[in-house]
């Protein structure tokens, strides 16, 4: 054996084969036994052979995968359920903006009209608890988890916000001229 920047020449009937030398670790129950054993196994061979079947059995899996899905029609479906569910966020804020507007003062209904930012409404000084409310009756019906999460709550918030804008400048436009 000739060692070269730790990789390994091994020359078998005059075919050189390159071979990466790794190290790996095992519980030291499992060493002793291999000790026991080492005389008669070839550790590096059942490595070899464990992890090129692990690896056929996976490549096999992604190709047979890949074949009998039809991920453009999974894609498209996904890109059509997601403009479904954004629309239902702004439609939820929209009935949400109604609702509100029944019973608000003019007061709070001017500074709703008034409303520029759509970040942290749930922070806002007048209507902060309201959209806190209403967020975590929404929270249950989008169902979020992992490391995106605020992210997705904050687009959530956006969408929701203007909808619920819309709605109060729906209901304004039905009664301003009234009053």
């Amino acid at each position: 054996m000739m060692y070269v920047y730790s990789k390994q020449y091994v020359f078998f009937t005059g075919v050189c084969i390159n071979m990466a030398k790794i190290t790996i670790s095992v519980p030291d129950e499992l060493y002793e036994k291999m000790q026991e054993w080492k005389s008669s196994l070839n550790f590096s061979r059942v490595f070899q052979n464990a992890i090129s079947g692990m690896i056929r059995k996976k490549e096999s899996l992604i190709s047979k995968c890949r074949k009998e899905v039809d991920f453009s029609s999974i894609v498209d479906r996904l890109k059509k359920e997601k403009v479904e569910f954004e629309f239902n966020i702004k439609e939820w804020g929209r009935k949400d903006g109604l609702e509100w507007c029944k019973t608000a003062h003019y007061r709070e209904l001017q500074y709703a009209l008034a409303l520029t930012s759509y970040k942290n409404p749930d922070q806002d000084e007048e209507l902060g608890d309201y959209f806190s409310h209403m967020f975590e009756k929404h929270r249950k019906q989008i169902k979020v988890t992992g490391k995106k999460t605020q992210d997705i709550l904050n687009d959530f918030s956006e969408k929701y916000l203007k909808g619920w804008k819309e709605g109060v400048e729906l209901f304004w436009s039905e009664v301003k001229d009234k009053l």
